[in-house]
């Protein structure tokens, strides 16, 4: 599970952004340049889905799910509409973080640098998460 808080801490080069992108107005997600020159891009519909705030962990803990992965959809005859996951706003946190104020009125997590690092979505992270651990992210 990338989750665990006793990994080994990354090279500061590796979890300090070049350049960040939240791509507000296009809906699509964040985008980070690293200072080693890695690229990382999330969706908004993962980001929400991997809050790191305690009640998501929580969450995510009780119901079995690993940071990113949808919450289960309740049965029900007719399909409910649910608007994709989208923030209304970002901002940073200090030099270590960012916020997101999401359109579902959540906010409380704070997705810092290491933590979006270690949940990098490229083909070549998760691969080399399934390397260590046998499964994929």
């Amino acid at each position: 599970m990338r989750e665990r808080a006793d990994e080994k801490p990354l090279p500061r080069i590796a979890v300090t952004p070049e350049k960040v992108r939240v791509l507000l107005t296009e809906g699509k997600g964040l985008e980070i340049d690293w200072s080693d020159g890695h690229r990382s891009k999330w969706g908004f519909a993962w980001l929400r889905d991997a809050c790191p705030c305690a009640t998501c962990l929580e969450e995510r803990s009780q119901q079995g799910r690993k940071a990113g992965q949808p919450k289960p959809k309740p049965a029900a005859l007719l399909p409910r509409y649910a608007p994709p996951s989208k923030p209304k706003s970002a901002q940073p946190v200090g030099r270590y973080a960012i916020q997101f104020n999401w359109l579902d009125g959540h906010n409380g997590g704070i997705y810092s640098w290491e933590y979006l690092r270690r949940m990098c979505q490229c083909q070549e992270c998760t691969f080399a998460a399934e390397e260590t651990t046998g499964t994929p992210n």
